[in-house]
């Protein structure tokens, strides 16, 4: 999830015409605002949408949320479009246009990222997340380690902060009504084998 802001030229009518733009190269939106690049992602990434999507979406019975995966853009407060990897909304969703393609309420955000991610690049996006007051919980989650960071809103200026890093570990997504295992969301994933070095004692 390496990402750079890349900037664009700026237009007349922002939404309108930038929507146009995007639309015409791959179904995107822009203007004078500036798209966080997504890398290519990976096997494990992949997979770690897949696990973490299906396990949200089969426990919100009752709930009336949508998730969307991968393609579904997002205005951010700061003038930033980026596409997350995963998106839920809690009711109903509220779009810029009747393209339905620009999404402006998200409820919960998650993103895979891993060691390689450019750490500015991740700050940027997180804070852009939490500077929307729609957004009620962001989850990043770590593709190369089994390690997942939760904000939940507390109230306008409060976040609480939570690690989760054991197999047993249960998310809490109370904005959408469910729990994840991190059992559940790293299923299949194989990690990198830590090689430890025998040292000689003298």
């Amino acid at each position: 999830m390496s990402e750079k802001a890349m900037e664009r030229p700026s237009v007349k009518g922002v939404a309108e015409e930038y929507s146009g733009l995007e639309r015409s190269r791959f179904a995107g939106d822009t203007g004078s605002g500036r798209l966080i690049a997504r890398s290519g992602s990976n096997r494990w990434h992949n997979l770690i949408v897949a696990n973490t999507a299906i396990s949200a979406g089969s426990k919100m019975h009752g709930h009336k949320a949508e998730i969307y995966i991968s393609n579904m853009r997002l205005r951010l407060a700061n003038n930033l479009f980026c596409y997350p990897d995963i998106v839920i909304v809690s009711g109903e969703p509220k779009f810029a246009d009747p393209n339905q393609d620009l999404l402006l309420n998200p409820t919960v955000v998650i993103e895979i990222f891993s060691s390689s991610t450019n750490t500015s690049d991740k700050t940027k996006k997180v804070e852009s997340f939490l500077e929307m007051s729609c957004i009620k919980e962001c989850l990043l989650l770590k593709e190369d380690e089994m390690r997942v960071e939760h904000y939940s809103r507390q109230n306008a200026k409060q976040w609480l902060y939570r690690i989760y890093n054991e197999r047993d570990d249960v998310v809490s997504l109370d904005s959408v009504g469910c729990k994840i295992s991190l059992s559940e969301m790293y299923a299949q994933i194989k990690f990198p084998q830590t090689q430890f070095a025998s040292k000689a004692v003298n």
